[in-house]
């Protein structure tokens, strides 16, 4: 790993624990054993570094699923999206550090008064809502999924999707206990009946 990235990892880790204003510099040059010097030739401040971070989870994010659609095979669009949510979820769950930083205040906080974060913030989500309404807009033209509005759908499906995982990283209830509620209710909003077609 190179000195950046293993920066831009102890930055996300220390920051998803501690929050952006709660991790000193001294500290993320402890945790990566880099010198300050260093960490300043590679990010101008730890503002930039912070939008590193976002930059690399987007492209992380996107990376995993272009690997997820090469193994899996979709017969229909509702199949699509089914797969979608179980590809979130279990992402959530193996990039721990970047979504724990995700569902922290902070980012938000910092985007109402730095354009470049927000546009940051919008992307990352952004890329995630294409990858629900892509399955969306297959399963309305293959008549798996009902006709709806697919970017509004989409943004419905994930902030239900969103708040399941939120209450698992605020370890209030177990996400792996709601999955067969979750689907079930997905494919409810998606089909007249709540059946997968065939």
């Amino acid at each position: 790993m190179s000195k950046r990235n293993a920066i831009l990892a102890a930055a996300t880790r220390l920051f998803s624990r501690k929050g952006f204003k709660g991790t000193s510099m001294a500290e993320l040059s402890k945790a990566t054993g880099a010198a300050g010097g260093t960490i300043f030739h590679h990010f101008k401040n730890k503002e930039d570094l912070f939008l590193n971070i976002l930059e690399n989870t987007k492209a992380t994010i996107l990376s995993e699923f272009a690997h997820y659609q090469k193994v899996r095979e979709c017969r229909n669009g509702l199949e699509m999206v089914e797969g979608a949510v179980a590809f979130y979820l279990n992402l959530t769950g193996t990039l721990e550090d970047p979504f724990l930083l995700l569902h922290r205040h902070f980012p938000y906080e910092m985007a109402e008064t730095n354009p470049v974060c927000r546009a940051c913030l919008e992307s990352i989500y952004n890329c995630l809502l294409d990858i629900f309404e892509e399955g969306l807009r297959v399963g309305q033209q293959d008549g798996s999924v009902q006709t709806l509005s697919a970017r509004n759908t989409a943004m419905v499906m994930f902030a239900m999707v969103d708040g399941i995982v939120r209450l698992n990283t605020y370890r209030i209830y177990n996400a792996g206990a709601l999955y067969v509620s979750l689907m079930d209710a997905c494919r409810r909003l998606l089909t007249d009946n709540g059946q997968a077609a065939r």
